[in-house]
C-alpha cells in the first residue's frame, strides 16, 4: 500500500499537496484527523512493517553463528562419485526452504550429466570449477570458472562436471529440497550403490 503524500493545511482548512510539510499545529492535527483519519491506516502499515522484519528464522539461522572451514563436515553423498564429498553448511537441503552446501571433487572425477529441480548458485571457493552445459558428457563444452567465480543454473538444466585440472570445492545456495537426477540412470552412483 503506498503511502499518502504529505498534505499543507491551511488556516482555512483548505489542503494542496506538498513535498515537505511543515509541522501541524494541534488544531490542524484535529482537524486533519476528522477529514482523513489516517492513525487507523497508519497502525496497519506498522503492523504489517512488524509482521516482515519479525518472521522465524531459517534452521540454523536465530543466531549469530560462525563456520570456519576447518569446521566442515566432509561426507560422502550417495548421488555422487565416490571419492566426491557435501557438507551441509546452513539450512536442511532435504526440506523446503534455503540451504548451503558445499561440494569438494579430487582432480580427475566426473559427474555426469545431471539436472537439479532448484535453481542454484554456485560460487567457486577454490581450484578449478568445469561445468559444461547439455545430456550427454563434451569436453569439448567445459567452461573453467576460478576462485570467486559465481555461477547462475536454472533448474532442470542439463549440465556435468569434470575436476579437469585438480580438486575444486564449489559452495551451493539454494532453495530446497535438494533434487539431483541423471540424464542416464547408469550414470547413478545410486544405481550401482544399491546392488
Amino acid at each position: 500500500m503506498p503511502l499518502p503524500r504529505p498534505l499543507h493545511f491551511s488556516a482555512t482548512g483548505s489542503t494542496r499537496m506538498s513535498c515537505r510539510a511543515p509541522p501541524l499545529t494541534r488544531d490542524e492535527v484535529k482537524e486533519a484527523s476528522k477529514e482523513a483519519p489516517l492513525a487507523p491506516k497508519l497502525a496497519a502499515i506498522r503492523m504489517e512493517t512488524t509482521k516482515r522484519t519479525n518472521r522465524a528464522h531459517q534452521p540454523g539461522q536465530a543466531v549469530f553463528n560462525v563456520i570456519l572451514p576447518e569446521e566442515i563436515d566432509w561426507k560422502p553423498f550417495a548421488a555422487f562419485p565416490p571419492s566426491a564429498r557435501l557438507a551441509v553448511v546452513v539450512g536442511q537441503p532435504s526440506e523446503a526452504g534455503p540451504f548451503t552446501i558445499r561440494v569438494k571433487v579430487p582432480g580427475g572425477v566426473k559427474l555426469m550429466p545431471h539436472k537439479h529441480s532448484e535453481d542454484r548458485v554456485y560460487t567457486v571457493i577454490s581450484g578449478v570449477f568445469y561445468i559444461g552445459l547439455g545430456d550427454q558428457f563434451d569436453a569439448e563444452k567445459l567452461v573453467a570458472y576460478p576462485p570467486g567465480a559465481v555461477i547462475i543454473l536454472p533448474s532442470n538444466t542439463s549440465h556435468f562436471h569434470w575436476a579437469k585440472s585438480g580438486e575444486y570445492i564449489a559452495q551451493v545456495t539454494a532453495i530446497g529440497p535438494l533434487g539431483l537426477d541423471y540424464v542416464n540412470s547408469r550414470d547413478d552412483p545410486r544405481k550401482h550403490n544399491s546392488r
